[in-house]
């Protein structure tokens, strides 16, 4: 299976480019798109709480915190609700070609994930160009970036061609994810500071595996501070074992898609 992907290394890498150019055909600002739509997200955000409710951070009196921490956070998430949202609808979405052309399947979510870091990378610059106008420099901690993007890409697409997979032979798999992403999002820290929910709710961080990589973004952009190494367990568990998992029940049902589809 690893062999034939690298031997479609380039129809990937073409793909990925397409898919680029594809998504924003005659629009003036093509890419830039990609980059504009978080980030006036985060600005809406960061206007009605950090100056219509006055909400603060409580580690930091800096004037620009709060929208850092609020873009540091939705980077992850955008990463993370990207590749696996196009996960899930990727095989359905593609079925014309699948039943028009022999190429090895797993390529799709490939193509997404790539697809996706891609954009993430943009995003980041921007954000960066973005700091240094607020003037906010990240420290040391910036090195642990790289390991925040590839685990909740691992996490995203093992997850993503698990659903993506059940997806077409239940369609109602992409329905429900779609509440579970929006409720998910806001179970995460990213609006709001770990610190500030009760007691009695602080176990859902400890099973969000999401939260401590947001956190990793966060603290890695506006703390320069490093994160907790036992945070990162469940994590990089849920990464290993969802890649796993997605690729044993990918081989599996592989020969069925296009069947079923």
């Amino acid at each position: 299976m690893f062999r034939s992907l690298w031997q479609y290394r380039h129809f990937i890498i073409s793909s990925i480019r397409g898919d680029l150019k594809g998504r924003f055909v005659r629009s003036r600002l093509g890419g830039l798109w990609f980059i504009l739509h978080p980030l006036a997200q985060a600005l809406i955000f960061s206007i009605v709480l950090s100056e219509v409710l006055k909400a603060r951070l409580p580690d930091t009196d800096a004037p620009a915190a709060y929208p850092i921490y609020l873009l540091s956070g939705m980077a992850a998430w955008t990463l993370f609700s990207e590749i696996l949202t196009r996960s899930m609808t990727i095989f359905i979405e593609q079925a014309p070609v699948m039943k028009k052309i022999v190429f090895p399947r797993l390529c799709l979510p490939i193509i997404v994930g790539g697809t996706a870091l891609i954009n993430h990378l943009l995003l980041l610059l921007a954000l960066f160009i973005l700091f240094i106008f607020l003037g906010h420099l990240p420290g040391r901690a910036l090195i642990l970036l790289p390991l925040g993007i590839v685990l909740i890409a691992a996490i995203g697409f093992g997850l993503g061609v698990i659903l993506g997979v059940m997806n077409v032979f239940i369609r109602d798999i992409a329905q429900v994810m779609t509440i579970v992403l929006q409720l998910w999002y806001w179970l995460t820290p990213i609006v709001y500071p770990a610190n500030v929910l009760p007691e009695r709710y602080s176990f859902v961080l400890y099973l969000n595996p999401i939260a401590p990589l947001v956190a990793l973004y966060q603290d890695a952009l506006l703390f320069n501070r490093w994160p907790n190494p036992e945070s990162l367990i469940m994590p990089v568990a849920l990464g290993v074992v969802s890649m796993g998992l997605a690729m044993l029940l990918f081989r599996r049902a592989s020969p069925e898609l296009v069947d079923v589809l």
